[in-house]
């Protein structure tokens, strides 16, 4: 993806009630955002926590996105990943058809998180 202010990124996760679970995902978002310092980012959530995805989409929309590609920042494709966010993602395309909406897999399925992950668990389980 390229990093012109046209392209953005929605990292999409469940939400919480707790305010402090939501840290690690603007701290991704942080990331990106200085990795790609032109690209849009927005952190969006399922339920209990604000912005939820059409309110992210509709932000980006505003700001003259027309490609934007939604990370669900999920270990696994459980009910909410495969059912739920393909039917929003649906929405977004009815309700913002100048904009092009990709979804792309959750990032429990790339395979360097999962190695990450068990390097972390390798490294913990030693000291």
């Amino acid at each position: 993806m390229s990093d012109t202010a046209s392209h953005a990124v929605i990292l999409f996760a469940h939400g919480s009630r707790d305010p402090l679970w939501r840290l690690p995902m603007e701290a991704v978002a942080a990331r990106l955002a200085r990795r790609a310092p032109g690209l849009l980012v927005r952190c969006a959530y399922l339920e209990l926590t604000q912005p939820d995805l059409p309110t992210a989409a509709a932000d980006l929309a505003r700001a003259g996105a027309t490609q934007v590609a939604i990370t669900p920042m999920f270990l696994g494709a459980g009910r909410h990943v495969r059912e739920d966010l393909p039917a929003l993602v649906e929405q977004l395309k009815a309700a913002h058809p100048g904009v092009i909406w990709t979804l792309r897999p959750p990032v429990g399925e790339d395979e360097r998180l999962l190695d990450l992950l068990a390097e972390i668990a390798a490294e913990q389980s030693l000291e």
